[in-house]
């Protein structure tokens, strides 16, 4: 039973990412730079989306419930997701610089949950891995085109690098419950993949013109919240909760 909760758990903490970065992103709909990431970001959005539905289905396989309410229903404090993409979307630098550390944390989580022994965890991190291939080489050659760009592009993806960078390291906050899903091959340990996240992150941003902060804090829990969290799902939940017995 505790196997279970911990398991519903870390994929509800997953699924929550994964959601609340789709609404980040997706409020750049119309108001991208230009036209091709107008549309190129809401498509990503949409994946996003999809990420998330795929991982809350599997959370409602083992505690119930449905995606729906999971999304429209709960509070704040309720949602497990990383302080990060909870963020306001900022400028341009700060989205694609967000959306470049996340996407490298999925790749290298992803690329140690498809050995899962949980098989449709497993099923699920190579279906979506496919896609995050694209996510991540859309967001790199932003980072390096605004890192080496002009002097202004570059002071401000320093300026988003130096925000995000602290409060990355909650992505990877493992909680003890998760000991025996390590132990049991079902998902890795979480040093294993900051470790790979490092290594493909630290070099790029290097590459890319930028100063990479030298330390940052231990991980938070992702219990904890900023006030941008409510105030989003204010917004994104105001209909749904308005007539909770609607049908779409």
């Amino acid at each position: 039973m505790m196997y279970e909760r911990a398991l519903s758990q870390k994929l509800l903490a997953l699924a929550d990412d994964e959601l609340i970065l789709a609404h980040r992103n997706a409020e750049w709909t119309g108001h991208a730079p230009i036209l091709e990431e107008d549309i190129g970001l809401a498509n990503l959005a949409q994946d996003e989306l999809g990420h998330a539905m795929l991982y809350y289905d599997l959370h409602c396989a083992l505690a119930g419930g449905t995606p729906d309410h999971l999304a429209y229903f709960r509070d704040a404090a309720d949602f497990r997701n990383a302080q990060l993409v909870e963020l306001p979307k900022g400028d341009w630098a700060f989205t694609m610089l967000r959306q470049f550390l996340f996407d490298a944390y999925e790749l290298a989580l992803l690329t140690h949950l498809i050995p899962s022994a949980h098989k449709p965890l497993a099923e699920v991190a190579a279906k979506i891995r496919t896609e995050e291939l694209y996510h991540y080489q859309h967001s790199s050659a932003w980072v390096r085109r605004l890192g080496l760009g002009t002097e202004e592009s570059g002071r401000r993806l320093q300026a988003a690098l130096d925000e995000q960078w602290p409060l990355a390291r909650q992505l990877f906050w493992q909680p003890e419950s998760e000991t025996a899903l390590v132990a049991g091959g079902v998902v890795p340990p979480a040093a294993v993949v900051l470790a790979a996240w490092h290594a493909r992150v630290v070099p790029w941003l290097a590459e890319s013109g930028l100063r990479v902060p030298e330390a940052a804090p231990s991980a938070l829990s992702r219990e904890q919240h900023t006030p941008h969290l409510a105030a989003l799902l204010a917004d994104f939940q105001q209909v749904a909760r308005r007539d909770p017995e609607a049908e779409w």
